[in-house]
């Protein structure tokens, strides 16, 4: 039989179990906010969303937590604060060092210069799990809106990443070569970067990989299957490539995007699937602004439910401190609801104006 709980979380006899201590200590890091399970447990590095669920419930059940519903949402109350600043630290035995959980590595560079953060996945770090699959021939398939930092985790964990751009137009030619214009004049034959990156022992990254006829992404399959080889035209003839070391094939999904069709054979062929979403407290840390940051959040609780279209992520966020630090604030406030699409800038607009306090208007030319 279970042992009560007590009124600070604690079963009799003994302290609170581990993820009811990590999930009151984050959410006492951030009185003023209201997060998501899914956005808990991914702070956290937390097993499962079920768990996490239950320690909120718990929390809420205390008076410690405020749960919201529509998602599910909780906000720590301020019995909650008190209550959290009891808890005992974890015992030592339940610490990690390196690379695990306990110590955040440092940014990596990408290959445009750019530094990407790592986040926590599957007890580890990001681009460590997705090297670990790499090393294990596990192909992934991260999917979440545009701007939440697909991409960039992939650069950041392969250096040496070739990218296929998906789109409509993609064709067969681009994964496995073509004929194309020579300098001095005539036309060669190009390979191309499936071909590449399998002679190389490279990872690929075929990016929106929804937006390509699924005949165009038949092309993978052979090489994904444990077979590792395809079969190119070149004008000596037919020529069979097999895989080098290395060779890793990576995609990208953004769902409900416009002519984005993931299809059973291209799931199938994906053993693990990442849902990247935006990371707050990152906005928060690269110098996005708290209420700027609040209205985001509340824009894609309204995107989950299906009340407007679009909602600023990430990549957006970051723009927004680029335009503030050229432009200042008043500016990166309307261009941020311009960018909006028209269906949806009413109310991108609104919640901006609720959260800063500002009127705000789309970023427009005035008069002479």
């Amino acid at each position: 039989m279970t042992a009560p709980a007590s009124p600070d979380g604690r079963r009799s006899g003994g302290a609170p179990g581990p993820l009811y201590r990590k999930v009151a200590l984050y959410l006492k890091e951030h009185p003023d906010e209201i997060f998501t399970v899914r956005e808990i447990t991914t702070a956290i590095g937390a097993p499962s969303t079920g768990a996490v669920f239950e320690a909120g419930k718990k929390m809420a059940s205390l008076g410690h937590a405020t749960h919201h519903t529509g998602p599910h949402r909780f906000q720590i109350t301020p019995a909650g604060i008190a209550a959290a600043g009891t808890l005992p630290p974890a015992p030592p035995g339940n610490r990690r060092t390196g690379r695990g959980r306990g110590t955040r590595p440092e940014p990596v560079e990408r290959p445009g210069g750019q530094k990407y953060y790592p986040r926590r996945l599957a007890g580890g770090w990001d681009i460590d799990v997705l090297r670990t699959l790499r090393q294990q021939q596990v192909p992934a398939l991260l999917y979440g809106q545009p701007g939440t930092g697909k991409t960039a985790m992939l650069e950041a964990a392969f250096p040496d990443l070739l990218t296929i751009a998906g789109t409509g137009d993609t064709l067969v030619d681009d994964f496995l070569g073509a004929y194309a214009p020579l300098p001095g004049g005539g036309y060669g034959f190009n390979y191309g970067l499936l071909v590449q990156a399998m002679q190389q022992g490279r990872a690929l990254l075929v990016d929106d990989a929804t937006l390509i006829p699924p005949r165009v992404l038949a092309v993978l399959y052979p090489v994904m299957d444990g077979r590792g080889k395809t079969t190119v035209t070149t004008p000596h003839g037919t020529e069979t490539v097999e895989a080098a070391d290395g060779f890793y094939v990576c995609a990208g999904h953004n769902p409900g995007v416009h002519g984005a069709i993931l299809t059973e054979a291209l799931s199938s062929r994906f053993t693990v699937q990442i849902e990247v979403t935006t990371d707050w407290d990152l906005a928060r840390t690269l110098g996005v602004p708290k209420p700027v940051v609040a209205a985001a959040i509340d824009l894609n609780l309204d995107r989950n439910a299906d009340t407007i279209s679009w909602a600023p992520q990430l990549r957006e966020l970051l723009g927004f401190v680029q335009v503030r630090d050229t432009l200042g604030m008043t500016a990166a406030l309307s261009n941020l609801a311009g960018i909006a699409p028209e269906d949806c800038r009413d109310k991108v607009t609104a919640t901006l104006s609720r959260h800063t306090g500002q009127p705000i208007t789309a970023l427009a030319l005035g008069k002479r």
